[in-house]
């Protein structure tokens, strides 16, 4: 039963994305919400202008559709964890949402402000700690390769801000090229799909591969040449879903990992910027890491398959940790 409740969550996940975009593409481009690209960027970026973006909504509406009717089907309400990914992945999809309606409406191509943006995300972060202990949830980190954990107590509200911030914008700065971020995500929320499997976190489990089945069916646009990008929408809410599951399957720090793509590109943008502010050079031709090697002279689809490549190793290697170590 659980079998089939998992590979029809997947199916349907595909399907509602796969369906959903040749109707929500065109009407993106009838209401003119065209990506904006930066001229700072690399210049081969330049022809992507107008390509519709904000599609993360059909991710996030695939998500959310095929969690509650495949989670509805095997039980009588909603649970608890359930609850609180539907909520911070929402919450951190209207906050990538509103961003994006300010860079392709209002013509304001940084969004918000990154006061703004911070301001959203710690609120989101302290709602989702205050239900998460109401909830009565532990608020203990393991720790990998055996059975120690730590417990921070009061504390744990400072890591869960840092956490579903962090990883949030970890992933945001991750999509920069057409497929990279749904095919690193697939690869990721998969692992977790796995390892909340072995943990009997079925709840989990399904939202994971819910999320597995909507950006692959994103994918098939988003491939390059990406017919829509997911924006902000979908990136942020990407990114606070898996932390969100790292933290209810206490699998915190193992995100580090299993996300490798996600933190490497953001220790690029930290390592480039304080070498710049420091030294006056860049240690990259450009952060994040994948315009580096757009510039090196890699066409866009050889580093989108090798970041691919990179995640599912890395992935393998979290899976590896958790359940053989």
């Amino acid at each position: 039963m659980k079998e089939q409740v998992i590979f029809f969550t997947i199916i349907m996940g595909f399907l509602i994305s796969v369906l959903l975009s040749p109707i929500f593409i065109p009407f993106l481009r009838r209401l003119k919400f065209g990506q904006s690209i930066r001229e700072e960027g690399p210049k081969s970026h330049q022809k992507k202008s107008g390509t519709p973006t904000m599609g993360g909504v059909m991710i996030l509406f695939s998500i959310i559709i095929t969690t509650l009717v495949m989670m509805g089907k095997y039980s009588d309400q909603i649970p608890m964890t359930t609850f609180l990914l539907i909520f911070v992945t929402f919450g951190f999809g209207l906050l990538g949402f509103l961003d994006d309606f300010i860079k392709v409406v209002l013509k304001r191509n940084l969004g918000l402000t990154s006061r703004q943006k911070l301001l959203g995300q710690i609120i989101i972060s302290v709602i989702f700690y205050l239900i998460y202990k109401h909830t009565g949830l532990s608020t203990e980190i393991k720790l990998p390769f055996g059975d120690y954990s730590i417990d921070l107590g009061w504390s744990y509200v400072f890591f869960i801000i840092f956490w579903l911030v962090g990883f949030s914008n970890a992933v945001n700065l991750t999509d920069g090229l057409d497929g990279l971020v749904s095919g690193t995500a697939a690869i990721a929320f998969g692992a977790f799909a796995v390892l909340a499997w072995n943990q009997n976190n079925f709840e989990i489990a399904v939202f994971s591969v819910a999320v597995v089945g909507a950006v692959l069916g994103f994918l098939v646009f988003n491939a390059h040449p990406a017919k829509v990008f997911m924006g902000d929408t979908g990136s942020l809410a990407l990114g606070g879903a898996i932390a969100g599951i790292a933290i209810l399957t206490k699998l915190e720090i193992l995100l580090i990992i299993i996300g490798g793509v996600f933190v490497i590109e953001t220790l690029s943008v930290i390592l480039q910027v304080a070498s710049f502010k420091t030294t006056g050079k860049r240690i990259f031709r450009m952060s994040p890491l994948h315009h580096h090697y757009e510039l090196v002279g890699w066409s866009e689809w050889r580093v989108v398959v090798t970041f691919w490549s990179v995640g599912l190793i890395f992935a393998i290697l979290g899976i590896y940790i958790e359940v053989w170590l």
